[in-house]
């Protein structure tokens, strides 16, 4: 009798809790969740063609538009705005910036230029056909990597935070966090929207993030080490310089002080398979 009521308690305990649960479900309590995490896809490249590119042009901004190359250059001194040649690299126009300013990040938007600047917190805008200064906008903070959806600029300023700015007064629209599986990945440098993805350098390393310009989430990296040969990186600074041709479908990397310019396309890496 003793081992009958036990065995009948154990059954009423069991049924109580599965009851409880149910009206927690129920009522709308969130229970714990097991967090899976985001497989982020990696990439490597295959060369298409190389192009020349100025060795002295430390890049700072990359923007291709009908058949051109719009080049930001950066150093205090050295910075300028240029158009140059695809195929020969020939700088066709030069614009100097002035001395006090180090040009950075550089973007196409309704056929205005806008140039960002590193710490004098000052962007420029220019006419894309003659060059002409046309405005100029300030902000808080460092300039760095500067692109566009065709709505919004973007812009990073070395941390993992991109901003989206109103072209027309560069008024902060919102702000994302970049992180790769909740880690958050700093030195975001040089930007390029791509099919919906931001594309960005991470300043010192050979290697673009892919973000979700929604959640600020990296879907994958590009590995890009190994564009040029060890003897032209002694001689080069860091990858930085992202330019896409939408018609043709085409992505252009190169680097501060590059000797040359590579169409690249990605290639979907296949990670071992584990026993």
């Amino acid at each position: 009798m003793f081992s009958f009521l036990k065995f009948t308690f154990v059954i009423l305990l069991v049924f109580t809790a599965a009851c409880d649960i149910s009206q927690a479900n129920n009522s709308g309590i969130q229970q714990p969740q097991t967090t899976v995490p985001f497989r982020v896809q990696n990439f490597n490249y295959e060369v298409i063609n190389t192009y020349p590119h100025d060795p002295a042009a430390f890049t700072q901004g990359l923007v291709y538009h009908q058949g051109f190359l719009y080049e930001s250059t950066g150093l205090n001194g050295r910075s300028s705005l240029r158009r140059v040649e695809l195929t020969t690299g020939q700088v066709l126009k030069n614009v100097a910036v002035d001395s006090i300013h180090f040009a950075e990040g550089l973007a196409l938007f309704n056929n205005r230029l806008y140039q960002l600047t590193w710490q004098t917190q000052t962007a420029f805008v220019y006419d894309l056909d003659s060059f002409a200064p046309l405005k100029t906008f300030g902000y808080s903070g460092e300039g760095w990597g500067l692109t566009t959806n065709g709505q919004s600029l973007m812009m990073s300023n070395g941390s993992n935070q991109i901003r989206f700015l109103d072209p027309e007064t560069f008024q902060i629209q919102r702000t994302i966090s970049v992180t790769d599986n909740d880690r958050p990945v700093n030195m975001l440098n040089e930007l390029e929207f791509i099919k919906g993805e931001i594309f960005a350098n991470i300043w010192l390393a050979d290697r673009i993030a892919r973000i979700d310009p929604a959640s600020g989430r990296v879907t994958g990296w590009i590995n890009l080490a190994g564009l040029l040969s060890s003897e032209e990186r002694n001689r080069a600074d860091v990858l930085n310089g992202i330019a896409y041709d939408e018609t043709g479908d085409r992505l252009f990397i190169t680097g501060k002080l590059w000797p040359k310019l590579f169409q690249i396309k990605l290639v979907t890496r296949r990670d071992p398979v584990s026993r």
